[in-house]
C-alpha cells in the first residue's frame, strides 16, 4: 500500500514487498551491526530465501536496484543501507 506522506517516489508493489523483507530482516540484525545495513550478498540470500516472495536472482537484483535508484536503500561498499521518510 502507498504511504501518501512519503516524499520517495511509488514502486510496485513487489518490489515494497522486498523493502519490507529487506527492513524487517535489517531490524532483526545483530546488535553488533552499526544502523539498518545488510550486506548485499546476504540481501540477495535473504531474498531467495524468503517465504513471502518467489524471486528468482534475476528479480531479486532488479529490485534492490530500483530500491537503490529510488532512495529506499543506498549502497556503502557493498552495504545495502535502510532508509526511510522523515516524518
Amino acid at each position: 500500500m502507498t504511504d501518501l506522506t512519503d516524499p520517495r517516489p511509488p514502486l510496485p508493489e513487489w518490489i515494497m514487498d522486498v523493502y519490507e523483507i529487506l527492513s524487517a530482516h535489517s531490524r532483526n540484525a545483530t546488535a553488533e551491526q552499526d544502523g539498518q545495513s545488510i550486506p548485499r550478498e546476504r540481501a540477495l540470500e535473504t531474498l531467495r530465501d524468503s517465504e513471502q516472495l518467489d524471486l528468482e536472482a534475476g528479480d531479486a537484483t532488479h529490485a534492490l536496484s530500483r530500491l537503490i535508484d529510488r532512495g529506499y536503500l543506498y549502497e556503502v561498499n557493498d552495504e545495502l543501507r535502510i532508509t526511510e521518510p522523515e516524518n
